[in-house]
């Protein structure tokens, strides 16, 4: 798996950007979106007035209200420079994506209907519109988004996906998309353009890891809107707590109630919540996994089900030999010297790799046929057969009926071992191609649409997340049962058809369950669109990538496992953080509290428990941990909680601990040190 490089947490360039950022964000039609630190901002600025209006009218108490005043201001900034350390790590994947595009020459085929017209004349990349069909050659960038109508080349990807290996791109099928930007290593390709400038993959691509213009989640406005009538109410309760103190005779500046509500609103999470949001999206970059949405990575931390297509994700999709069976009399080495004989001039992906087996499986060299002495056979589809004629030998190989025919032989005539073998493939899903030379029958190519290797540990990870795996092909029931145990999935669906994959998307939704859909083709769009998580693969069509809210730029399936567990890190991360914020704010309300009313009501110095020196102290010590604990936090909000694969129960039992208790018992530690160092440097 191909992972995009990244930024460093505290990388120089980002950190600057980032403190530039926190000061612009104090703008307030930037900071309104955040009615916790908007609120904060607001009595920042309360106290700073005051702060002024002390310092020309000589009033006491000026030290204090300016250290209030400062560390108010330095809560804000905090709270902008996490969002803006994680928006400029996005904006860093963003800039490393955009020096990929440029003006790139085409070459416009003035007539695409005429197949055997490549004349052309050069035009920009930016004036290419939809519909037009542009040559690639070997050497040739890419130059928009496009089909492939005619031809076959290998590309090479890196600049989107990050993988040096080239991958072939060919006209029909699941293999037919290409992405601008992208660089054609040989041969030639007739490319019809599907994306209007501007809206590239690439192009939204940069939109998306931007992260600026980045829209809240469901989730994440209910928590906004849940934080915001927290901050109210607590407004509220000052504000009513200060009228309690005008009634017991208790004198309480401006400055310390608004030192008070800052401390008892949610600032914790309110500072950090939109950063573990912009965070999680870059954390699925760092996968090479682009998502439409922040609700699309939050839906995948709660996934039930994965419905997978097998050809081309949980297989390659083409079929290769894997074995070959002779009749008696011979050898295996015998049917492998007589197949590679018969695939050296075939050029189909089940030739090359026929080639592949023989000479890797049974040492056989190349073989130098001279043109003049032979006389090849091409592979049709009214034949079923190829193979070769040369120095009085002829060797072929195809479907098992039509091979049997040129050996004037019919099925129950064939030796019992080769229909034995012929049976045995086709029982576990394969295809038996049936090689004779001049003589007869020489044997039995197996041929199978291979399981990408490891994917069967991929998918027990799955299972241990509690997420089932359903396979679903065209393949009859026997094809697709022996395929998918051996990938080791969960459930299949054997003949399916578009209709039946939406079919049971829907089916599984009405049970309240969250669906996720891994898919390639044209046929998958309609199942992509409809699944709660649409993976489409880079390698698939231009169809399937627009129905997905998600696209893996390395096209393997069982990605979703990251997807998954990076959903699940936003939403713990969110949840834990929320619960620490809560916790520290229960415990900060020892520390103000009885420093308020503690001269009016001696009574209260027993909730003194952490024998705080002064009730200004109190003040200023619960003021400045309020700032630092975010800065503090800044890390754990941009790269997650760590997840592991244990019961929903055992998790939550775990981040209560941890971020409940650990919330409470923290700020009775911190403000306790920082007291000590007040008092001792005698700010306070």
């Amino acid at each position: 798996m191909s992972i995009r490089p990244q930024s460093e947490l505290f990388d120089g360039n980002i950190l600057r950007q980032a403190v530039m950022g926190s000061v612009l964000k104090l703008a307030p039609q930037k900071l309104v979106r955040n009615p916790v630190m908007f609120v904060t901002g607001v009595v920042a600025a309360l106290v700073t007035i005051v702060f002024v209006r002390d310092a020309v009218t000589g009033a006491n108490g000026l030290g204090f209200t300016g250290q209030v005043a400062a560390w108010l201001w330095f809560t804000v900034l905090f709270a902008n420079f996490a969002e803006a350390v994680a928006e400029g790590r996005g904006k860093a994947q963003a800039d490393a994506l955009r020096r990929t595009r440029s003006d790139t020459p085409a070459k416009l085929l003035l007539h695409p209907d005429d197949a055997d017209d490549n004349l052309w004349q050069p035009k920009s990349a930016l004036d290419l519109n939809q519909g037009d069909v542009v040559l690639v050659e070997a050497g040739d960038t890419i130059p928009a988004d496009g089909e492939i109508i005619e031809g076959i080349a290998s590309v090479n990807e890196s600049a989107i996906t990050g993988e040096s290996a080239p991958v072939i791109r060919e006209s029909g099928g699941d293999r037919s998309a290409v992405t601008g930007g992208t660089l054609v290593l040989s041969d030639w390709i007739k490319v019809k353009v599907t994306a209007a400038p501007g809206s590239t993959f690439l192009d939204r691509m940069i939109a998306l890891v931007e992260g600026a213009e980045r829209q809240k989640t469901p989730n994440e406005l209910a928590l906004s809107i849940l934080l915001s009538g927290m901050t109210l109410i607590f407004l509220i309760a000052v504000v009513t707590l200060w009228g309690l103190a005008g009634y017991s005779g208790t004198v309480l500046s401006l400055t310390v109630l608004i030192a008070l509500l800052v401390t008892l609103i949610p600032t914790t999470i309110g500072g950090l919540l939109s950063a573990i949001g912009i965070a999680g999206m870059d954390r699925l970059i760092r996968f090479n996994v682009v998502a439409v949405s922040g609700r699309a990575v939050e839906a995948a931390g709660d996934v039930d089900t994965l419905l997978l297509d097998k050809t081309g994700t949980i297989t390659y999709g083409n079929r290769l030999a894997t074995a070959f069976v002779a009749v008696p009399g011979l050898t295996a080495h015998d049917v492998a010297e007589a197949a590679l004989l018969a695939s050296l001039s075939d050029e189909t992906p089940e030739g090359r790799s026929i080639v592949a087996l023989a000479k890797g499986e049974y040492s056989l060299g190349d073989v130098n046929i001279q043109a003049s002495q032979s006389s090849i056979i091409p592979f049709s589809a009214q034949t079923r057969i190829s193979g070769l004629d040369f120095d009085g030998r002829t060797i072929r190989k195809g479907a098992v009926d039509a091979v049997l025919a040129f050996v004037k032989l019919t099925y129950d005539e064939s030796p019992a071992e080769f229909r034995e073998a012929v049976q045995a493939i086709a029982r576990t899903g394969g295809t038996p191609l049936a090689v004779a030379n001049e003589r007869g029958l020489v044997g039995v190519i197996h041929l199978k649409d291979v399981v990408k290797p490891d994917i069967k540990a991929r998918f027990a990870e799955l299972r241990a997340m509690g997420i089932r795996t359903v396979m679903v092909t065209g393949d009859n029931p026997v094809t697709a049962a022996a395929i998918a145990t051996e990938a080791g999935v969960d459930d299949y669906i054997a003949e399916a058809t578009p209709q039946d994959k939406l079919a049971y998307i829907k089916s599984e939704q009405a049970k309240g369950r969250l669906i996720a859909m891994c898919g390639d083709g044209t046929n998958d769009a309609p199942a992509l669109a409809q699944a709660d998580v649409g993976v489409a693969m880079q390698t698939g069509t231009q169809a399937a990538r627009e129905a997905g809210n998600m696209v893996d730029l390395d096209s393997d399936p069982t990605k979703l496992i990251e997807i998954t567990q990076i959903g699940k890190q936003l939403l713990m991360t969110r949840g834990s953080l929320t619960t620490f914020s809560i916790a520290n704010d229960v415990a900060k309300y020892f520390a103000i509290i009885p420093a308020l009313f503690v001269a009016t009501y001696p009574q209260l110095g027993a909730l003194n428990l952490m024998g705080l020196a002064t009730p200004e102290s109190a003040i200023l010590s619960a003021v400045i941990f309020n700032a630092l604990i975010i800065v503090a936090l800044i890390p754990l909000a941009l790269n997650g909680i760590a997840y592991r694969p244990v019961g929903a129960v055992a998790l939550l039992r775990r981040n209560l601990a941890i971020y409940g208790l650990g919330g409470f018992v923290v700020p009775f530690v911190g403000i306790k040190i920082i007291d000590v160092a007040v008092s001792t440097l005698g700010l306070a």
